[in-house]
Formats: structure tokens, C-alpha cells, sequence
């Protein structure tokens, strides 16, 4: 079908059906928009899908591919893999404005009128029918599917109270409620979880996804709807609360495969891009990316663990939650203390246990052990992981051989606890108060003067603090949640043989 193109400041002053047809308009489908709109940005080198990252080999040219081929598509993947978001952007595809005949309800077009509406209109005024424009950003519907949706409200139903207000008999169509398709007529329509829909209201969707018609209870009209359907779906879903019936799956062209993130970076990309911080809080907290990079650890960990059900999945929101939780722990501190500036601390991480706690699904074992218990370990596992990106490896340090040219670098900090002392850092401690208490460790300042001799002040205290966390982890010395806070010490006895841990000042220096 052929179609010209308009200018989007001309199109402000066409107001009538006869200004329409003087202007060379000539009716597009939607699939026809998305392909011929995709193909420019192709073409341009554009990035369709702003924001959307570590899709750009996998999902992304899927999708294209189904829009050019002109295909509904289903995203199937575990939740919080930016499915919607994906959907709510190919919005962007779609031409700027489209005309609808002035107070249509099912966006007729004026070229191809569909509605009763808008036939007896445009016959009653011909040219001097009025149109009107309708923005891309109007031209998108979702629909969560619940178990208590109906017929009615996805295609439609007869109306009692239009019909007795209009006193029409129940035999004339005029007394049809659309629904939520029917009313989306020229528009990406999208079903979210669409496995939770009832089979009986999936097998409504069958004429339209094939023929591109509905028909409502017994009246006897077809509307050629022209949609562009996107379906999301969890894979979960198919089994544990329901399943797409197989007619309906097979009328949906294009089933695309989303994944979690492949790599830290690729995370913490997503992570710092959606969280949603305010200008004082940035203002007031400083972080850093070993805090960015635990974050996102923590999610890595979680996908892994066998206390978290991986048929679930761990969202992304986890991490964004978490992270804001981290900055809002700091700035509590902060304002405890009535400190205009402060910096993270590992013992922020405090604050990211409720996000955990409320983002990831455990299997029995985990309900066992508990949401708390569970989260706290996948930090600790976190932090150990990390750990080995910035200080030597305490279980290599345990099997080193005797090298004159070197020493252990944690004896220091290992021999002051194990003299009995114990350091308590509490949650809400002031800076100055937390960088004392971490300069009473001996060995602890050194270690960082020599493995980092650049680095000073805070960003030392924090690297201080992440040793205690980072040999805690590896079972060198101890780590005890109190109710404020944290308590470091030595092991006990019945916890490890202390012999092994003794070290010869001889030893290799594993930096």
C-alpha cells in the first residue's frame, strides 16, 4: 500500500477528512510502521531500545528481526528482564501522529473507518468530517492478565444501561461496549503474564491474532482490528499457575528468550541507571565501585545459591533496591550524626538485607534457615568473592611455603585478635569515632599503605573495614552480628585449629 509521509508541523492543520485527502495521506498498518520506522534507525545506526543493556547480541536482534517479519511476540523470561520495558519502548517505532476521526472510539481511521460511529459521521459530513491527531506516546495499552479477567473486558459485551439510554433494541450494535482491544485498535496492545489468563479468555484472543477480527456475543459484526500484540510470559508460570493453551501459542509469530545480565559490568550498568536516588542523597554519600560491584555480587551470588529457587529467578529490581538501600543506610548515619558528608561503609550493607529478604524466592531449605539468615549469607559470599579483587588470597596464604624474601601480610592484623582483643563496629558510629576504632588494629593501616599507598582518608578507612569483612569470610578471624552492629574477633576453639593460622614472619607475601 502506498504511503506518504507528512510533516508533523503540517499535520497540525489539517482538521477535516477533505484537508486529509488534499494532502496525499493514504492509511498505514501498525507492522507497517514499526518495519518501515525500524529500517530507517537501522540504516541511521539509532539505538531503539535506549537504555536496555546486555541485549544488544541476544534480544534485541530477535526483536527486530519479528518486527520486520511483522510478527506478534511473546518475551518469555524470569521477572525483572526488562520484558515490559522492552514493549513500552517500541512505542519509539511508530510514526509520530496518526489521524482519528474526532471522538471515535475505537481511533478510526478516517480513510478506513471501522466504528458504526464513524461511518454514519464521515457519511453525514463527507469532507467536513473532523480529524483529529493521535500521539505515538497515546498508542500503547497494557493489560495485566489476572485470573479475573474476562471476555468482556479484553473484547467486549452488550450494555444494558447504553442501550436503555439510547432506547435501541439489544439487536443493534450500537449498544456493543468495546473493550480494552477493540478500544486499542491501531495500537501495541500488551498482556503481561500471560500464562495467568484464564485458558477460556486465551481461546477470545485466537480470531484476532489470526484473522485480525472479534466478534462480541451474537451480533453480527467483524472488526478488522489492526494491532501489534506483544505477550510477556514467565517461564515459571507454565507449570506452577498455568500455562499458554497450545492454539494460542502457535498464533504467536515470534517467542523471543530474555536472560539475566551475562557479566557484573553489564549489572551495575542497569543497576546505577534505574536507581532512583534524590540530589541530596547524592549530594551527601560517596561510594565507590567496590560498593557497586557488592551490590551486583550479591545478585550473582543469590542466581547461584541453593537456598534461592532458580525457576524464580533474582530481578533486577533486587539490585536496584538493594542499592538505594545502601545510600539511604549511609545518609541515616549521616544524619544521626549531624554530618553534612559521609562515605559508604561495608557495614552499610546492613541495609540491603530487606531488599534481599524481599526479592528472592527460597526453596525449603531456605525457608529453613530463614530470609535473614539467607540474605546475610549471600553478602558474606559476595564479600568474599570481591575480596580476592583487591587483597591476596588468605587460603593461598595458608599453603605458602617459607620464603625469606617475604612475609604474611595479614599476621599483624591476625596476632592483635588473637591477643584477646575485639573491635566493634556499630551501624550508626560517627566518622570520627569509626576511623578510631579502625586505627587501633595493628597491622591494619600498614596493610593498606602498602598495598594501596595512594589512596587516604575515607577511602583508606573504607579499605580498612573491607579487610576485617574480606579475612571474617575467609574464617580468619570472626565476625558476630550485634544488635547495632558488628563485633570482630578471634576464633574460638571450637570453631578451628588456631595452629594453622600461626604464621612465620618469613612467610610469602601473596600481594
Amino acid at each position: 500500500m502506498s504511503y506518504k509521509k507528512i510533516d508533523s508541523t503540517a499535520l497540525l492543520n489539517i482538521h477535516t477528512l477533505g484537508q486529509l485527502k488534499a494532502s496525499g495521506y493514504q492509511p498505514k498498518s501498525i507492522k507497517d510502521e514499526l518495519r518501515d520506522n525500524l529500517i530507517v534507525k537501522i540504516k541511521n545506526k539509532e539505538n531503539v531500545f535506549e537504555g536496555i543493556w546486555g541485549y544488544e547480541d541476544t534480544v534485541i536482534p530477535d526483536i527486530e528481526r519479528a518486527i520486520l517479519s511483522q510478527h506478534h511476540i511473546n518475551l518469555l523470561g524470569l521477572r525483572g528482564q526488562a520484558k515490559t520495558r522492552i514493549a513500552r519502548l517500541m512505542v519509539n517505532l511508530l510514526d509520530e501522529y496518526i489521524p482519528v476521526v474526532k471522538g471515535s472510539e475505537l481511533n478510526d481511521d478516517p480513510m478506513q473507518p471501522l466504528s458504526r460511529f464513524a461511518k454514519d459521521l464521515i457519511e453525514e459530513h463527507g469532507d467536513l468530517t473532523p480529524v483529529t491527531w493521535m500521539h505515538r506516546s497515546d498508542r500503547y495499552t497494557e493489560k495485566l492478565a489476572t485470573p479475573d479477567v474476562s471476555v468482556a473486558d479484553l473484547i467486549g459485551d452488550a450494555d444494558p444501561i447504553k442501550a436503555a439510554t439510547l432506547r435501541l433494541p439489544y439487536s443493534d450494535e450500537r449498544v456493543v461496549h468495546f473493550g480494552l482491544i477493540p478500544r486499542s485498535h491501531r495500537c501495541i496492545f500488551v498482556i503481561n503474564e500471560l500464562p495467568d489468563l484464564q485458558a477460556r479468555i486465551q481461546v477470545s484472543l485466537f480470531n484476532i491474532l489470526q484473522e485480525g477480527d472479534i466478534q462480541i456475543r451474537g451480533f453480527k459484526i467483524r472488526l478488522p482490528l489492526d494491532l501489534q500484540f506483544v505477550f510477556t510470559a514467565n517461564p515459571e508460570d507454565y507449570t506452577n499457575r498455568g500455562s499458554i493453551v497450545t492454539p494460542l501459542k502457535d498464533r504467536i509469530d515470534s517467542q523471543i528468550v530474555t536472560h539475566y545480565p551475562k557479566t557484573l559490568e553489564i549489572g551495575k550498568k542497569i543497576t546505577l541507571q534505574e536507581a532512583k536516588l534524590k540530589g541530596e542523597q547524592e549530594e551527601m554519600v560517596t561510594t565507590n565501585h567496590i560498593m557497586d560491584d557488592l551490590i551486583e555480587q550479591i545478585a550473582i551470588e543469590a542466581r547461584s545459591s541453593e537456598f534461592v529457587d532458580a525457576k524464580s529467578g533474582v530481578s533486577a529490581r533486587m539490585t536496584i533496591s538493594a542499592y538505594e538501600n545502601l545510600i539511604s543506610s549511609a545518609e541515616r548515619r549521616a544524619l544521626i550524626n549531624g554530618e553534612d558528608k559521609t562515605y559508604v561503609r561495608v557495614a552499610d550493607l546492613i541495609g540491603v538485607i530487606p531488599a534481599v529478604c524481599g526479592k528472592v524466592e527460597l526453596v525449603y531449605e531456605g525457608e529453613v534457615e530463614g530470609p535473614v539468615i539467607v540474605a546475610q549469607n549471600l553478602v558474606g559470599k559476595a564479600i568474599r568473592a570481591q575480596f580476592l579483587n583487591f587483597f591476596p588470597d588468605p587460603e593461598k596464604i595458608k599453603k605458602v611455603a617459607k620464603d625469606k624474601a617475604g612475609k604474611n601480610p595479614y599476621k599483624p592484623i591476625i596476632d592483635w585478635f588473637m591477643d584477646g582483643n575485639v573491635m566493634d563496629i556499630l551501624n550508626d558510629c560517627s566518622d570520627s569515632e569509626y576511623s578510631a576504632r579502625l586505627r587501633t588494629i595493628e597491622g591494619l593501616d600498614d596493610l593498606i599503605e602498602k598495598v594501596y599507598p595512594a589512596i587516604q582518608g575515607r577511602e583508606k578507612l573504607f579499605m580498612m573495614e573491607f579487610v576485617l569483612h574480606g579475612l571474617s569470610e575467609f574464617s580468619i578471624i570472626s565476625k558476630k552480628n550485634l544488635e547495632k552492629g558488628l563485633q570482630f574477633k578471634d576464633l574460638t576453639d571450637s570453631l578451628f585449629d588456631l595452629d594453622k593460622f600461626k604464621f612465620d614472619d618469613d612467610e610469602e607475601d601473596y600481594k
